[in-house]
């Protein structure tokens, strides 16, 4: 009988705690405007890991750019590097929607007008209940 290795959620804090300080221009931005609950009183962490299907073994799991917990809402900013990963991105979201997440997706490009984006977010914040 094969012999598994209890699995280390250390693992997943670290590559979590990598990505925080490897964030995007794109995040920082973002960030600057979600951290220390300045979104309407929500608290949102950044590069937050979502487990699913684990068991003691293995966990699978995604990291979501930022995540509030209170209204399980997702917030994804996809870059160029999402035009290739459709499919996955539809995966992905899949998945998340199962587990009653709301996830919303916001274009690097769209940060341009950072205004338009925090309408955006408090109006995907307020149609969850």
């Amino acid at each position: 009988m094969k012999e598994y290795k209890k699995f280390d959620l250390n693992k997943i804090k670290i590559h979590a705690r990598e990505l925080r300080k490897e964030m995007t221009d794109s995040e920082k931005i973002l960030w600057k405007e979600l951290r220390g609950r300045k979104m309407d009183g929500h608290k949102f962490l950044r590069q937050h890991p979502i487990l699913h299907n684990g068991n003691l073994v293995r966990y699978n799991y995604f990291i979501a750019d930022f995540y509030c917990a209170a209204k399980k809402a997702i917030i994804e900013l996809d870059g160029p590097i999402h035009k290739d990963k459709k499919e996955y991105d539809e995966y992905r979201d899949s998945i998340l929607k199962d587990m009653n997440m709301n996830i919303l997706r916001i274009k690097n490009e769209e940060l341009s007008d950072i205004k338009y984006v925090i309408e955006k977010i408090k109006t995907f914040l307020n149609l969850i209940h």
